[in-house]
């Protein structure tokens, strides 16, 4: 079913979520689309929607609520939360947009370059990849790499002035959830016609851990330390937390794992799409450090 709307109607999953909300709120500077943002959490409907415009019930773990969410959505902005529920829940909104008429998804997926990753999580977003293919729909796909907020979001790698991570010494490539979402937003509002079929990649710097350590301390004028762990000790120390462990992240510990033993070494490439999709390269971490100088102060 077509929209009925003059303009392109766009749906942004997530919008609770850190990146989603960015992505919202570079949609809702744009003039030549129709927002549209939908959430699961029913309290925080009326407040989304004197912020968005509009806002929509939908619960990724209930399809039968997807009907209603898509109805004369023309362009969907897919993301899922950490858990091996993504998988079916892609497919569920994937199976519904094709029914609804969705004109192009957006996913965002993860910084998988070879073909024949077999690390369960990266390979998981292939797989949706690979479906979103099949239904026909056109799409355009995010590769990130590792996130800078990784050190500052609900799973925090910093502590007590500590920066843990499951990698050794070995680089990995980083990229601003800020960058990813205006990107995001300019694919979106830009639709198929430019992007369909297209797949951007975004990793701006490639670092160590002790580099990073270095940054954060420069910046804040802190002393910041980091901590060269073992891929096995992931689980150990996300399960102190009192976190229970869902097969999402025993794929994030293998995909340590794989970092270190070479199999995942792309992880440290730096390739960078920004500049041609918003004009400018993505930001360094010193700059990201700078725009989150006080949240890493509390870290300290």
């Amino acid at each position: 079913m077509a929209s009925s709307h003059s303009k392109p109607v766009i749906l942004t999953l997530g919008v609770t979520g850190q990146l989603g909300k960015i992505v919202a709120d570079h949609l809702l500077k744009e003039d030549s689309i129709l927002l549209s943002v939908a959430s699961r959490k029913k309290e925080q409907l009326p407040k989304l929607k004197e912020q968005y415009g509009n806002a929509i019930f939908m619960d990724l773990d209930d399809p039968r609520t997807f009907e209603a969410a898509l109805k004369d959505v023309d362009r969907l902005f897919l993301l899922t939360g950490y858990t091996v529920a993504m998988l079916v829940q892609s497919k569920a909104v994937i199976d519904a947009a094709k029914k609804a008429g969705v004109k192009h998804i957006v996913h965002l997926g993860v910084f998988s370059p070879e073909f024949d990753c077999y690390d369960p999580h990266f390979a998981w977003h292939q797989m949706i990849e690979a479906y979103v293919k099949v239904s026909g729909i056109p799409y355009t796909f995010l590769h990130p790499n590792c996130f800078m907020q990784n050190f500052t979001g609900m799973y925090s790698l910093a502590k007590n002035g500590r920066l843990l991570w499951y990698a050794n010494d070995k680089k990995v490539g980083w990229i601003a959830l800020e960058d990813v979402g205006e990107a995001a937003a300019k694919i979106l509002s830009e639709g198929p016609s430019k992007h369909q079929g297209k797949d951007y990649w975004f990793s701006t710097e490639s670092l160590n851990i002790h580099e990073v350590a270095k940054v954060f301390s420069e910046v804040t004028g802190k002393v910041f330390r980091a901590d060269a762990l073992a891929p096995e000790q992931f689980l150990r120390d996300f399960s102190a937390t009192g976190n229970s462990i869902d097969p999402y992240f025993i794929g994030v510990a293998e995909s340590f794992k794989q970092i270190v033993d070479g199999r995942m070494a792309y992880i440290g490439d730096v390739r960078d799409d920004l500049p041609a999709l918003i004009g400018r390269k993505g930001m360094t971490l010193k700059d990201w450090a700078k725009l989150h100088k006080d949240e890493l102060l509390s870290l300290a």
